[in-house]
């Protein structure tokens, strides 16, 4: 990786954590709100989603929204150094902390689902730009299960502050359709 991806992903990590708890729960709600009011959510009945780890935008707000009720939404299961797969929790105890510590569904209590059976993936990023160039955190989970996912509208999701001018994409990244933050919604532009 170039030095100079190391150190946009170093600064806006480090800008993403500079937000106090209260601002972080503010403006996640507030992305949650833009998320669930989108057509691409109002249209999607099976939604891969996250449990937020550290500084990343928390999407607690979406799991309880009235336009969630009725929508399958699956977490991620990171189930080798590469690999993941989509699980549908039973219930909330169905959890344990998993991979870096995040929240994650216990298989065993979770219905696996395909990825071609999810209509809408919402990403977490640490960098993004206006163009929806999306870095995570090094490691392509995303990337790599986002080639499966060939039915699903993929977006991602962050805090204002993770903007940057430009991304040094890699052949590798996945580009966004749309990134929502608190400052507004960015859509990919075509060529």
């Amino acid at each position: 990786m170039s030095d100079n991806r190391k150190e946009l992903r170093k600064s806006k990590i480090q800008a993403r954590n500079s937000l106090s708890p209260e601002e972080r729960e503010r403006l996640s709600a507030i992305i949650s709100e833009k998320i669930a009011t989108s057509e691409v959510f109002k249209n999607a009945k099976t939604v891969l989603i996250y449990r937020a780890t550290k500084g990343e935008v928390r999407l607690d707000a979406l799991e309880k929204a009235d336009e969630a009720a009725g929508k399958r939404l699956v977490y991620p299961l990171c189930i080798s150094d590469s690999e993941m797969i989509a699980l549908l929790p039973e219930d909330e105890n169905a959890w344990k902390p998993g991979y870096f510590g995040i929240m994650e569904p216990v298989r065993e209590k979770s219905v696996e689902i395909p990825p071609e059976g999810i209509d809408l993936v919402i990403c977490p990023c640490t960098v993004f730009d206006e163009n929806c160039g999306r870095m995570g955190m090094g490691a392509g989970f995303y990337d790599r299960y986002l080639d499966k996912c060939v039915n699903a509208h993929v977006v991602s999701v962050a805090f204002e502050v993770q903007k940057a001018d430009s991304i040094p994409m890699e052949p590798w990244d996945k580009p966004m359709e749309m990134v929502f933050t608190d400052g507004g919604t960015y859509y990919k532009k075509h060529d």
